[in-house]
């Protein structure tokens, strides 16, 4: 059992617990393509089998979320569950909050929140911060697509679209746009609605799955993978996927190849004109 699976991630629970489901109905090691943290929900990928292979071809991928971010509160997570360290600042009004928006966007310098699974010297940041130890994270780049003002949630609160590249934290954002504003802002709700190439329309609550309907579900691998197509003769065939390298005429780059049933193998490589398997997902 090999492919992806969409999961509507619930809020209140971790990204690991929904894999543990997966790997519990499939009784196949899985893997999440981006952890969410547990007061978020939406689109969580988790690849099956072999799909888990492929996490380093989604590392760059986009990321649009749903996020509501309460102003005049601070915490020690930068989201209202962690420690209040400050509330009652001030609220900003739509226009001064559409007037700071483009200084957010584009490619940032972005300092990570504490509470995060940064590693600093061999232990998370948020196992650090939870133990009262002292510490700062470097600034790192990540690119914001775009910030969209959705509408006003509540008197302290406002929704907002996000587009953003891998790596970015949305709870860091609330506290920039806070402090641009001179205020201060954490994030309140958050809902990842696309992830790469899955989507929220896509996506299915684990507690809709069973062992029994889990297959209706699943993602073919080359379906998702943004690859030419190539099917080697018999005689190429039997030498890449016994890891040799073969004569080719191709461009240099990555190719979705298979086996000459039509059957999906994995990923070649094209270097110099050679040709060798890259990753097997089949």
């Amino acid at each position: 059992m090999t492919g992806f699976v969409v999961i509507d991630k619930a809020v209140g629970v971790s990204s690991a617990h929904e894999v543990n489901i997966l790997k519990r109905l499939s009784g196949t090691p899985c893997g999440h393509m981006g952890t969410l943290d547990p007061m978020a929900s939406g689109v969580l990928p988790i690849a099956i089998g072999n799909a888990a292979r492929l996490f380093d071809y989604f590392l760059d991928k986009r990321k649009t979320y749903i996020a509501e971010f309460q102003f005049g509160t601070d915490s020690d997570t930068l989201d209202t569950t962690g420690t209040v360290l400050k509330t009652g600042g001030r609220v900003p009004d739509e226009s001064e909050i559409e007037s700071i928006i483009p200084e957010l966007c584009g490619e940032v310098m972005q300092i990570p929140p504490n509470y995060s699974a940064k590693n600093i010297d061999g232990k998370r940041g948020y196992q650090l911060a939870r133990e009262g130890v002292q510490f700062s994270l470097p600034p790192k780049k990540v690119n914001v697509y775009s910030i969209k003002l959705l509408k006003r949630a509540s008197h302290t609160a406002y929704s907002f679209e996000i587009e953003c590249g891998g790596g970015t934290y949305i709870r860091s954002i609330a506290r920039d746009m806070g402090a641009k504003l001179e205020t201060c802002a954490v994030m309140s709700a958050l809902q990842r609605t696309q992830s790469g190439c899955f989507s929220i329309d896509k996506a299915v609550p684990t507690s809709r799955l069973t062992a029994e309907n889990l297959q209706d579900f699943i993602i073919s691998t080359d379906s998702v993978l943004p690859y030419r197509s190539i099917y080697p003769d018999a005689a190429d065939a039997k030498k890449l996927f016994n890891g040799l390298s073969v004569p080719c005429e191709l461009p240099d780059g990555i190719y979705k190849i298979y086996f000459t049933d039509g059957s999906f193998y994995g990923l070649a490589e094209a270097n110099l004109r050679k040709l060798k398997v890259r990753t097997k997902l089949c």
